[in-house]
């Protein structure tokens, strides 16, 4: 007998129909002789219509109004898996975060979690019940609800097998695994058995949308194993786990990201003194501007060029700092192209792989693809290109480095003309 936490997203509970299926999973799970607790997310798109539905009221909502009103989301999720289990003669209780034990600080919007105490969920387990937890909230020391940011389910999952000690945490959404990169963008990307917890935690905070990048960084912190896998197959999918696990010698990257949810923001003619970059970056962050990449140009007649990357998100609030600041840093004026992407190559391999940013930069420029920006760790490159090549390096970049899969694009190929061979035949 095991105990397992089985998270399950957005669009595995999408409707009545997925969520019946969903309940399938879970009373298989049961059926097998393990202890089972479910997590799942708001149903669909229902976190977006929330927000589209405060903006019909106010352009500035309340955090804390938000908090609450984005919550009630995974609550009508819980609350109607539950009456399925039921339905179908199996015990069920729904939790609530707090309910659940699951404490955060008071960040609105995107709170931390401060402690688990998973009291009342133990109870439901000993006693037989399927427990299903509304992700993505918790309480706060005031008691007032908080929400974990986007993908936060994902932290409630981890943070609940690690406060129950599960034997394993399966988040399932509809895909079925990690994969050397978006399969959408790259056809010839191959899912990988397993990954190590600091490869896909870049990879998540790079723009690969499968896990939460907080999700991996607690599950890292407190060793907790993720097998990411698909709602919608019986397939195995990967495991993301400590290094130890992965192979030895492990390939210099493992995968490649991209984001195109990013902006660029260029002051120009800057006075090229000490102190200003300072100046303007400590301005950003007292206005919560998540600043990713900075460069700077060489300064030429006292002056020079400054220019960082944001979420697009976070752009209003970047304008308001830049144009508070112009005078502040002596700058000519600013320009914000929304018109760029982030591309990353990830690996823990490229520690000890010398000629890693050689061979990126060979099969960009053998592609004509132009880089405007560049910026490194140790098991990290990422660059910014135009939105309208992101495509293109993605695919250059997962060839140049060995990752194309022949055999699995074939697969998808040969799926894909049974699915419209099916398709013409029920016409």
């Amino acid at each position: 007998m095991a105990l397992v936490v089985a998270k399950f997203g957005g669009s595995s509970v999408a409707s009545p129909e997925r969520i019946r299926l969903v309940a399938n999973k879970l009373i298989a799970l049961k059926n097998a002789g393990n202890d089972v607790v479910a997590v799942v997310s708001a149903m669909g798109k229902t976190t977006d219509e929330l927000i589209s539905l405060s903006e019909t009221l106010t352009k500035n909502p309340p955090a804390r109004e938000m908090d609450r009103l984005m919550s009630t989301g995974e609550q009508v999720s819980m609350s109607l898996m539950a009456m399925e289990l039921e339905e179908r003669g199996y015990r069920s209780m729904s939790f609530t975060g707090e309910q659940a034990g699951l404490y955060t600080d008071s960040r609105h919007l995107s709170a931390k979690i401060t402690d688990i105490k998973p009291v009342r969920l133990m109870e439901a387990v000993l006693q037989g019940f399927i427990p299903v937890v509304a992700g993505f909230q918790g309480i706060d020391p005031k008691g007032d609800i908080t929400t974990l940011g986007r993908g936060g389910s994902d932290a409630t999952a981890v943070a609940i097998a690690y406060g129950i000690h599960a034997d394993e945490c399966a988040i399932y959404s509809d895909v079925d695994g990690i994969y050397t990169a978006d399969p959408r963008v790259a056809p010839r990307a191959h899912k990988l058995d397993a990954i190590n917890y600091d490869d896909m935690l870049e990879l998540s905070s790079s723009g690969a949308g499968v896990l939460q990048a907080r999700a991996v960084e607690f599950a890292r912190k407190y060793n907790v194993v993720i097998h990411a896998r698909s709602t919608f197959s019986d397939d195995p999918g990967t495991l993301v786990e400590g290094a130890d696990a992965i192979m030895m010698e492990q390939a210099e990257v493992t995968g490649i990201a991209h984001d195109a949810s990013e902006v660029k923001v260029t002051l120009r003619g800057v006075s090229d003194k000490t102190g200003v970059a300072a100046k303007l970056f400590s301005a950003l962050a007292g206005n919560n501007v998540n600043v990713d990449m900075i460069i700077q140009n060489v300064s030429t007649d006292g002056r020079a060029d400054i220019t960082f990357t944001c979420p697009k998100a976070d752009l209003p609030a970047a304008r308001e700092v830049v144009e508070n600041m112009l005078q502040k840093v002596s700058a000519h004026d600013y320009f914000v192209d929304e018109s760029i992407a982030k591309v990353s190559i990830v690996g823990t391999g490229m520690k000890s792989s010398p000629g890693v940013a050689a061979k990126a930069f060979k099969a960009l420029a053998d592609n004509n693809v132009n880089i405007q920006m560049i910026s490194t760790s140790p098991i990290r490159l990422s660059v910014v290109v135009s939105k309208d090549q992101m495509a293109l390096a993605v695919r250059c970049l997962h060839t140049a480095f060995g990752l194309d899969s022949d055999s699995d694009y074939e697969e998808k190929m040969l799926s894909a003309e049974e699915l419209a061979a099916k398709s013409k035949k029920g016409r």
